[in-house]
């Protein structure tokens, strides 16, 4: 399958006030669909240290680690203070920015374009969301597929509801900043693990921390 991530999507992240949000290191900031629904973005949480949900992760990383929409950073300089070779990648060049200010290393691309070490990956990050990149999972979960090395490993957060949808939304800030329209897709538990299945990764543990839900998968 080929995977691409359209050039709206990419732009939307690029672009106020998601790029203003991780400036400032804090929100608000939110996900609205075109029915009104509202889904906040923890802007203040990613650009902090890593909690402890966010550890329950960082435990399970093993081999060369690439952070698929790293944000401003935090699960990246961590491992990188653990000395494992991580990788960020992002859309928006602010993150990046972040992202190397805290000490570590990324790269200002869609996970749909080139990366470094194709294949070889040990284990992949899909957190904060990220499973909603580019509006189908199953698009992503194959990418993944192909960057991860044979055993390796895609951690995965999931939406705290036992959701399955695809939907339009575009990111604003409660106070008339908004960004253009783009794919967006949240998984459940549930739905997640069905859909990776049919990619070809097996569901190897599900966990909750502090009220997030994960999953790891194998190849």
């Amino acid at each position: 399958m080929t995977a691409q991530l359209t050039e709206p999507a990419t732009s939307a992240w690029q672009a106020d006030p998601y790029a203003d949000a991780l400036r400032a290191g804090r929100g608000p900031l939110y996900l609205r669909r075109h029915d009104g629904w509202l889904l906040p973005l923890e802007v203040e949480r990613w650009c902090a240290e890593p909690d402890p949900a966010d550890h329950t992760v960082l435990a399970r990383c093993t081999g060369p680690v690439l952070d698929i929409g790293c944000g401003p950073g935090r699960l990246v300089a961590a491992l990188a203070r653990l000395g494992h070779t991580v990788l960020g990648v992002d859309v928006t060049p602010e993150a990046v920015a972040r992202t190397v200010r805290a000490g570590g290393s990324a790269l200002c691309r869609s996970v749909f374009d080139p990366l470094p070490r194709e294949g070889g990956w040990g284990t992949i990050l899909l957190m904060d969301g990220n499973i909603g990149i580019g509006g189908d999972p199953a698009v992503l979960l194959y990418r993944a597929a192909e960057l991860t090395a044979p055993k390796g490993s895609l951690l995965v957060e999931a939406a705290t509801a036992d959701v399955d949808e695809r939907v339009e939304v575009h990111v604003e800030d409660g106070t008339g900043g908004r960004g253009a329209s783009f794919r967006w897709a949240r998984l459940g538990t549930r739905a997640l693990c069905t859909e990776a299945r049919a990619a070809g990764w097996t569901p190897y543990a599900t966990w909750d921390a502090a009220g997030r839900h994960f999953v790891h998968l194998t190849r």
